[in-house]
């Protein structure tokens, strides 16, 4: 893979991370019905995870932090992945909209490639392209 496609796919995961933390402050909504039971403060939770994601996003975009934000930014994905696992088994509904397996099942699936695609897009790792993509 080349410098030129991990600085791209790093820069769609800087946009995206942005995006989701400006989502999880404006409309905390959905975020809140999705939170599992046993989070404590979910509103503060929720508001943090957005200040997270906004940080991560911004550090993927310095090189002095980048790698930082990377192991940050996978960290985070893993640990709100039990909040997709509720919205999933749950059947909690978002505005009235309960979401079928078609939406959960890839979400669930995708949640260890977006763990991925952190560590990959900002350095951390090379796998599985080797080093020589290293240095982007």
């Amino acid at each position: 893979m080349t410098l030129r496609a991990r600085a791209a796919l790093r820069w769609l995961l800087a946009l995206a991370y942005a995006y989701a933390g400006y989502r999880h402050l404006a409309t905390p909504a959905p975020f809140l019905a999705i939170t599992p039971p046993w989070v404590p403060e979910p509103a503060f939770v929720v508001a943090a995870t957005g200040i997270a994601e906004i940080a991560g996003a911004v550090g993927l975009l310095i090189p002095a932090t980048r790698k930082a934000a990377g192991w940050s930014l996978a960290l985070y994905a893993l640990c709100v992945w039990p909040a997709n696992f509720h919205h999933a088994f749950a059947h909690v509904a978002i505005g009235g909209t309960a979401l079928g397996w078609g939406y959960h099942a890839p979400r669930l699936i995708a949640q260890p490639l977006i763990i991925w695609w952190a560590l990959w897009a900002s350095g951390a790792v090379d796998w599985p392209f080797g080093a020589k993509a290293r240095g982007a």
